[in-house]
This record gives C-alpha cells, sequence and structure tokens, in this order.
C-alpha cells in the first residue's frame, strides 16, 4: 500500500486493446517528500506526512521552515499524512510514480467544484412541479412543502433545501491505472475526478 499527492490536469481519452474508447483523468502526481515520519512511541500513532509543490520561502512561516529544514528540503504547499506505507520510508525520502503500475487500483479523492448558493433541483435532483397549469408560473423549479404547520411547528433537520453546492471533499474508489509517464511524472486513471484542472488530489493505492 503506498499514496501520493498530485494535481488534476485535466480529462482525455485512450483506446484499449479491445477498440473501446475509455474516458480518463491526467494526474500530475509527485515526486512528494518525506517531511515527517510519525510513531506510536513519540506520535501514538504511525503515519508518514509527504509534502508536495514548491513554495516560496518568504511566504512560509518560521516554524514550517524548521520543519521542512529538518527533511533537507526547499518548503512545500501541500502537506498529508498516509497510514497505508508498507515499505519503510526516512525523513527526506523522495515518493515518486514509479510507485503505481499499469493496472493498479487506486482511490482519488479531490474538492468537488464550488457551485455556490443554489436551488433544490440542481442541488439535489428535484424534478420541480413539472406542469404548467392552473396559473403556476413561477412554481416549476420550488421544493413544495417543507413541513406541518401545528405539529411539530418547525422544519426538521436534514431536510433537503436549497443552499451552497460543491467545495466537498470526495473520494472516488477503485479506478484503474491505465498509464505511467514516470519522465513526466503522470498518471492517466480511468474515469473522471473531483474537482478543476489544477486543484491538489490525494491517490491511495
Amino acid at each position: 500500500m503506498s499514496g501520493i499527492i498530485g494535481k488534476k490536469v485535466g480529462m482525455t481519452s485512450i483506446f484499449d486493446a479491445e477498440g473501446r474508447n475509455i474516458p480518463c483523468t491526467v494526474i500530475e502526481a509527485g515526486p512528494c517528500v518525506v517531511t515527517q515520519v510519525k510513531t506510536e512511541e513519540k506520535d501514538g500513532y504511525s503515519a508518514v506526512q509527504l509534502g508536495y509543490d514548491e513554495k516560496k520561502e518568504k511566504n512560509t512561516s518560521q516554524p514550517l521552515k524548521g520543519h521542512f529544514a529538518k527533511a533537507n528540503t526547499t518548503p512545500k504547499r501541500k502537506l498529508v499524512e498516509f497510514n497505508s506505507f508498507t515499505t519503510a520510508l526516512n525523513l527526506g525520502d523522495v515518493v515518486t510514480v514509479d510507485a503505481f503500475a499499469e493496472g493498479d487500483f487506486v482511490d482519488v479523492v479531490g474538492t468537488s467544484k464550488g457551485k455556490g448558493f443554489q436551488g433544490v433541483v440542481k442541488r439535489h435532483g428535484f424534478a420541480g412541479v413539472g406542469m404548467q397549469t392552473h396559473g403556476q408560473h413561477n412554481r416549476l423549479r420550488a421544493p413544495g412543502s417543507l413541513g406541518a404547520s401545528s405539529f411539530p411547528s418547525r422544519v426538521f433537520k436534514g431536510m433537503r433545501m436549497a443552499g451552497r453546492t460543491g467545495g466537498d471533499r470526495v473520494k472516488i474508489q477503485n479506478l484503474q491505472v491505465l498509464k505511467v509517464y514516470a519522465e513526466q511524472n503522470l498518471l492517466v486513471v480511468s474515469g473522471s475526478i473531483p474537482g478543476a484542472k489544477g486543484s491538489y488530489v490525494i491517490l491511495d493505492k
């Protein structure tokens, strides 16, 4: 088991051996530096912290500068802990896409695109009223009844209503690695993953 941090480059499609056109996502993954190794004795749990993407030193706080100096590396923008590494890693080691092979299955975590304040039709898939008869000129995308009046005299928690949509942490499981380009630090995985182009993603094998 292993993991890596990357960026979503965009989507494309490739043909497999049977001639099927498979939609896929290109991810720029790594190289990631081991910035901290946590142990049961010192921290209470075992984990490996990876750092990814260069950051200007002038925009880095003094505590983080010391943190990265211990690993003998430059400041990084994204830090993520992984507890799935079975191979022993030391401070300053580099994790690359070589840890993945074609045919592997990975779980990808990303932040979905934010869509702002949306109504119930876009947010929850409501059908709306559907019919425009009987003078319903402004009820086509309305949520409908929200609750009784006399009892319980309130709206139940969890009622599906309009609100801010997107911007959530989303995990897509069992995506197959179709191509590995070690020289360019690129992975091509099947299907789509959450997030905009250039957004950070976390891959777990």
